[in-house]
C-alpha cells in the first residue's frame, strides 16, 4: 500500500476522525476512514501509543463484570472495568484510579499487565493494556453523572449462563469465557 494523503476531518472531544488516501495493490486510489483517541499529525503516528487499560479483576473465586449502558450500541452490556490513561499517568496509577472510579474497589495486587493490543483494528488505532488484578474492598458507586454502571462479582457458573444469553463486549466475553474454564 502506498499512502498518499492523511487528513483530520473532525476533531471531537474524545475521538478524532481521519481520512487516509492510499493507492491499493491494484494501483487504484482509495480512501479509508479511521478514528483515534489521540491527535495524530501524520500517518506514522497511527497505532503508535496506548491510550487506556481494560482490567480483569477478581476477588477470591469471583470475577468483576460491569453491567453498563454503552451509547455506541444503545444498550446495557457486560464489560470490563476500563478507562483512559491521563497525561503523565503511569499505567499502574491508571489501573488503581479506574478500578476505584468505576467500582469503589481497591487494587490488592496487580498480577499481570499484558503489552498493549489493538481494540478495534478495522476502524481505530486505539491500543490498550490488559491488566489482571486482585481487588479488595466493597463495591460502591463513584461514577460520573455521564455513566450508568452496575458493578458486581460473579462466580464461574453464573458467568457461564450469562455467556449464553447476555450481551458482552468482545474483550469481556473472552475474559469471562476463559475465567469459567480456569481450574
Amino acid at each position: 500500500m502506498e499512502f498518499l494523503k492523511f487528513e483530520k476531518v473532525k476533531d471531537g472531544k474524545y475521538l478524532k476522525n481521519y481520512e487516509i488516501t492510499y493507492r491499493n495493490k491494484a494501483g487504484r486510489e482509495k480512501k479509508y476512514e479511521i478514528v483515534s483517541r489521540r491527535d495524530l499529525k501524520s500517518i506514522s503516528d497511527v497505532g503508535g501509543a496506548p491510550s487506556g487499560v481494560s482490567i480483569i479483576a477478581t476477588k477470591g473465586d469471583k470475577m468483576l463484570l460491569l453491567h453498563e449502558f454503552r451509547m455506541g450500541v444503545n444498550r446495557m452490556i457486560y464489560n470490563l472495568c476500563a478507562g483512559m490513561i491521563e497525561d503523565g499517568e503511569r499505567i499502574e496509577e491508571c489501573i488503581v484510579r479506574e478500578l476505584y472510579e468505576e467500582t469503589g474497589l481497591h487494587v490488592k495486587e496487580i498480577k499481570t499487565i499484558l503489552p498493549p493490543s489493538y481494540s478495534a483494528v478495522a476502524i481505530s488505532d486505539t491500543m490498550t493494556y490488559i491488566a489482571f488484578v486482585e481487588a479488595e474492598g466493597e463495591l460502591s458507586d463513584h461514577t460520573s453523572d455521564n455513566e450508568q454502571i452496575e458493578a458486581s462479582f460473579y462466580g464461574k457458573e453464573e458467568i457461564a449462563k450469562m455467556l449464553e444469553t447476555e450481551p458482552f463486549s468482545s474483550r469481556a466475553q473472552l475474559a469471562a469465557y476463559y475465567f469459567t474454564r480456569e481450574v
